[in-house]
């Protein structure tokens, strides 16, 4: 139906309703080329397209855990992005080539002494994280670029140590990159680390082990010994209680009571005989004497030895009365007393003196 068929009142509310989505459908195109305006202009800051940028490249071992797009951080922070990542030619030294921009004031914290430091990020991620330069205990450290007007203009080179004029088509700032194992890696290093700890750790069970049999049968072993020792122990006891006595076990075992009086007696008689031989020997020294002076000092120095063993035998006397265990030794001593005495008696050169003796004693019986 066409608008001329419609009533005034219709065609007035038919152009209210255009006007409405007039106003509605400008609005909401103002309000979609705001949004895209604010999307750029949040996609630039994020790119830096209204900053400088400046090239750096670096070698990886490993591509791994990083892409083409990932932020690189510097203090934390958002400083550039990965460009570019292609692996070397088999002869070169390093895998990978990273490639790599940082835009705006973050390139004056860019020093020649800064490295590239492959942070995890996750658990299979990784990262990169520029180091703040000038703070190395070094002299002649520069920026890497140099700004002028808004641009960049000059560019460090370490060849030279001098800065030379920057254009796009220069090559990329080479920076150091230190990288650590991957986490895949490190988990490898890990996982047979603990295969070796384990095998050890088994082997030092089994040790132990052994260790505790052995020490099981030296017990056993001990108990043994213990278990045989008691009757040596009792036996030991008993003859500790006997030493104990008052009178001496021990010496009533060695030598008995009887024998005891039996030596006494002994000992008496030896030394009333040790008396007459010195008495005999006194008188053949005074008879040795009276023929030869070299005799008489000879005879003395025999007295003097019979005297010496005399006073030998009354100190084995009291000896014997507190030791018991040498008779046989003075029984010995008495024989061999009485043998010297007799070979007094038939030396050719004393023998005379116990024949007048002799005479003397058989005078008197005969009268």
């Amino acid at each position: 139906m066409a608008a001329q068929d419609l009533t005034p009142q219709l065609r007035t509310r038919l152009s209210r309703l255009e006007r409405l989505v007039g106003w509605f459908v400008t609005i909401a195109t103002l309000l979609l080329l705001a949004g895209l305006a604010y999307y750029v202009w949040s996609l630039a800051e994020r790119k830096g397209w209204r900053k400088n940028k400046a090239p750096y490249h670096t070698y990886l071992q490993s591509a791994g855990g990083i892409k083409e797009g990932d932020k690189v951080k510097l203090m934390g922070r958002d400083a550039g992005e990965i460009t570019v990542i292609k692996p070397m030619p088999p002869d070169f030294g390093d895998n990978i080539y990273v490639e790599f921009i940082v835009f705006g004031d973050n390139i004056g914290y860019i020093w020649d002494d800064s490295v590239v430091n492959v942070r995890s990020s996750g658990l299979f991620g990784r990262y990169l994280e520029l180091s703040k330069g000038g703070t190395r205990e070094k002299t002649n450290v520069f920026e890497t670029y140099r700004e002028k007007g808004g641009k960049l203009t000059e560019v460090f080179s370490r060849e030279t140590q001098s800065f030379t004029n920057w254009s796009r088509s220069s090559k990329p700032f080479w920076l150091l990159a230190i990288e650590p194992p991957e986490l895949g890696t490190q988990l490898d290093q890990t996982v047979a680390m603990l295969k070796e700890s384990l095998t050890n750790i088994l082997q030092l069970t089994n040790a132990l082990a052994k260790t505790l049999n052995n020490a099981a049968e030296a017990t056993e072993s001990a108990n043994l010994l213990l278990r045989d020792a008691r009757p040596l122990m009792r036996n030991f006891t008993a003859i500790s209680e006997n030493l104990k006595e008052p009178r001496g076990a021990l010496g009533e075992w060695l030598l008995p009571i009887a024998m005891n009086h039996q030596i006494t007696a002994l000992l008496t008689n030896a030394n009333s005989t040790v008396s007459n031989v010195n008495s005999t020997v006194l008188n053949a020294n005074t008879a040795v004497t009276n023929a030869n002076t070299n005799l008489v000092v000879m005879f003395a120095e025999i007295t003097q030895m019979l005297e010496n063993l005399s006073g030998l035998t009354g100190n084995l006397k009291a000896q014997l009365d507190r030791n018991q265990n040498i008779v046989s030794s003075v029984s010995k001593l008495i024989i061999d007393t009485d043998d010297m005495v007799q070979g007094f008696k038939k030396h050719w050169l004393l023998r005379s003196a116990f024949k007048e003796r002799e005479k003397k004693e058989a005078a008197p019986r005969s009268k």
